[in-house]
């Protein structure tokens, strides 16, 4: 049995989370994914998977496994690509986790782009606005706004922007437009209810310093909700990414609100899981974006 081969079945099967998954992806039968896998965990005399009708999880010597041959595979593509040269396309699959709003506008229209310089390359784009444990969901690397606690993650800033204050025209004609940060107190806002968001925001202009509480009766945990409750004329955004509303604050279908004061910039994060070196293909999809979103800053 091929050792780096019967890791790359294994790696597959967990990161598509079935053998026919794996299978169709191997371009391979089922029969002969499932055949590998019995003969790995009989050479290695451990059980790497259980399987049940939810489907297959990895035992606690199968993460271990999971992770080390990972490792080993990145390795092997990495020792390929510094033989061949720095030109070399990358292969094999990139799993890269990644804000759902963020993703839609900033990061999904760019891979045409990006797959056309790596063109056998595939990418699994994982969606979520909380943040997943980066090990266990087999991500190479993660995109993440806001200040990052320290953690045993490897992690690089690669962009920030702007955090804005946004209202559509209907909501601003209705309720009036505020004038101040202290104005919001009156306003409905949308909350954002993850780490980044929340009720209390500081303003600073010069040497003023203005903390204000923020309230609404609406608090949502994703920010496509954000911005859809701002489009129905809802409430105001306090706090979000100027990446956030990009298309809308371009387009006019909302207003910038506020622009003399400032909120602490929104910051974009690229992470690699701890333990083991960033793949180069994980650096390669990091330094993309990071050239990406500041030709788009300096066309502004």
């Amino acid at each position: 049995m091929d050792r780096l081969s019967a890791m790359e079945t294994f790696v597959r099967v967990v990161d598509a989370g079935s053998f026919s998954a794996a299978a169709t992806q191997l371009r391979v039968g089922q029969p002969a994914v499932s055949k590998i896998l019995a003969q790995l965990e009989d050479r290695l005399g451990v059980r790497l998977l259980l399987r049940s009708t939810r489907g297959l999880t990895p035992t606690e010597a199968g993460r271990q496994f999971y992770e080390r041959a990972k490792r080993a595979i990145e390795e092997v593509e990495e020792a390929e690509l510094a033989a061949r040269g720095v030109s070399a396309a990358l292969t094999g699959r990139l799993r890269i986790s990644a804000p759902v709003t963020f993703a839609r506008l900033h990061v999904v229209p760019r891979l045409p782009t990006f797959l056309a310089e790596h063109p056998v390359l595939e990418v699994d784009l994982v969606l979520e606005d909380r943040n997943v444990d980066l090990i266990e969901a087999g991500i190479d690397v993660a995109l993440r706004l806001g200040r990052q606690p320290d953690s045993a993650l490897t992690a690089r800033k690669i962009a920030e922007c702007r955090a804005v204050v946004v209202g559509s025209p209907g909501y601003l004609d209705a309720m009036g437009t505020p004038r101040t940060p202290t104005d919001l107190e009156t306003h409905q806002a949308i909350i954002y209810d993850q780490r980044q968001g929340g009720e209390i925001w500081t303003f600073r202009r010069g040497s003023a310093e203005i903390a204000v509480t923020v309230n609404g009766k609406l608090r949502v945990s994703a920010a496509e909700g954000v911005r859809e409750a701002v489009f129905a004329d809802l409430g105001l955004s306090v706090g979000g990414s100027e990446w956030m509303f990009t298309p809308e604050l371009k387009s006019g279908a909302v207003q910038n609100l506020l622009t003399d004061w400032c909120l602490p910039r929104v910051e974009l994060w690229a992470l690699f899981p701890a333990g083991r070196r960033a793949s180069a293909k994980a650096r390669t999809f990091a330094t993309f974006m990071e050239r990406q979103l500041a030709a788009s800053a300096e066309r502004k």
